[in-house]
């Protein structure tokens, strides 16, 4: 059975990647649909009530599946109340007219969400981390993902439409947003083009999982057609949680030395504090216990993620 996909934030990191996996599959499609309108409350509703329409609609018209994959997103760690609140109020309506459109349709679909491993596990103790490590948040941005993650469990309790939550690592790679200021790999590979420094709020052995952007989300489709098989066997709530990551802890300081091998240069870095450096965790090492024989698969190398990033920043610079 083909599945019918619309991915939802496609112009950004995760959810580009995810429409390129998709297109590499015989069993999956992309569902057309046009942007939404996110600074409009309206226009967003009418748009996404169309959009969601039009996926389960032609789903059951080729005796398909559905399936939503949100991977939109512009909050981050030293976002304003205003503008978590902003995202909360539209994922929340989205899910509602979801819903009400998954009630009608006469195809069976799923959701899959995109959270963060790094902001709810950034207190946690005992590194590396699972998906039986308790949460522990330190930041206003965990405590949202942890909300969203509660969002879509009432979803799945209200709909019975099974949902994977995500709690993606450190997501890095080709088509990551060089004006926010995330995204260590990237400011890095930019820094080598441009006469600008690098600003690193941590200490240098500070350790992260980095995933390479399109290995996440060959996971992600592979970990969906997991869940549309066991959904029948699943507890109500349909809900399953999983890690998505490379499983292997990178310090600071060999990024840096991966900066050094590939251009053969030092990097321009300046080291400092700011008050969100309290809300960074030395070792965010982690682990899925869901679903392991997923994670056995072959993974791009940081080094070779890394020369790949540093690649595409160069196209963005010279307009291609």
């Amino acid at each position: 059975m083909t599945r019918l996909a619309w991915v939802v934030g496609a112009r950004g990191l995760l959810g580009s990647a995810v429409q390129r996996a998709i297109e590499k599959r015989d069993d999956w499609a992309l569902a057309p649909a046009a942007a939404l309108p996110w600074t409009e409350p309206k226009p967003f509703a009418t748009a996404a009530r169309r959009a969601i329409r039009s996926l389960v609609t032609a789903a059951a018209a080729c005796n398909s599946s559905w399936t939503v994959i949100w991977a939109a997103g512009a909050v981050v760690t030293s976002s304003l109340p205003a503008e978590f609140d902003g995202e909360r109020t539209q994922l929340r309506r989205f899910l509602e007219i979801l819903g009400e459109e998954a009630a009608r349709a006469k195809a069976p679909g799923s959701v899959f969400f995109a959270s963060s491993g790094g902001g709810v596990y950034a207190g946690a103790s005992g590194p590396p981390f699972t998906e039986e490590t308790p949460t522990a948040p330190l930041a206003p941005y965990g405590w949202f993902k942890l909300e969203m993650e509660e969002e879509m469990r009432r979803f799945a309790a209200a709909s019975g439409t099974p949902v994977l939550i995500g709690r993606i690592t450190n997501l890095y790679g080709p088509g990551q947003r060089l004006d926010k200021m995330q995204g260590l790999i990237s400011h890095l590979a930019l820094s080598r083009f441009v006469a600008k420094p690098v600003f690193i709020f941590v200490p240098l052995e500070t350790v992260r999982d980095y995933v390479f952007v399109d290995d996440c989300a060959a996971h992600i489709l592979d970990a969906m057609d997991r869940l549309a098989a066991e959904a029948p066997n699943l507890p109500s709530p349909p809900v399953v949680i999983k890690i998505f990551g490379s499983g292997e802890g990178v310090s600071i300081s060999t990024l840096l030395g991966y900066y050094r091998a590939i251009t053969k240069s030092m990097p321009s870095v300046v080291l400092g504090t700011t008050p969100s450096t309290k809300h960074q965790a030395i070792d965010l090492r982690m682990r899925s216990v869901v679903w392991p024989d997923l994670d056995r698969r072959e993974r791009t190398p940081v080094a070779a993620g890394f020369h790949a990033t540093m690649m595409d920043v160069l196209r963005m610079l010279q307009g291609r």
